[in-house]
């Protein structure tokens, strides 16, 4: 195929146009080397993503608390937490820490 016969197809008569070829450039200096690229939105949307999980996770954690203490607000309750939590305990009382060994002997 010699030179003529390729340019009059029409495909190299829309690749060489030079309005073709300053959008392609243009696109791809957005998409790529750009400040605000396609590049670094991608990993803003990543930080995005993972900020809002750690945030729903930290409301439900804030839930749980809160629950807790409303359930610490009677007395009872709070001298069961203080007692299995931190091992507090009255005068006069002992206490008995049993622990389970987890690991199998053979």
């Amino acid at each position: 195929m010699t030179f003529k016969q390729l340019k009059n197809k029409p495909i190299f008569k829309v690749l060489t146009n030079r309005y073709f070829i300053i959008l392609s450039i243009f696109i791809v200096w957005m998409l790529f080397f750009d400040e605000n690229s396609w590049l670094n939105h991608r990993e803003f949307d990543k930080d995005i993503d993972k900020l809002i999980s750690e945030k729903n996770h930290y409301k439900s954690e804030i839930y749980k608390d809160s629950l807790l203490v409303k359930k610490l607000e009677d007395k009872t309750e709070l001298e069961k937490f203080a007692r299995e939590k931190y091992h507090m305990k009255k005068e006069n009382e002992e206490i008995y820490l049993i622990q389970y060994d987890t690991l199998k002997k053979d």
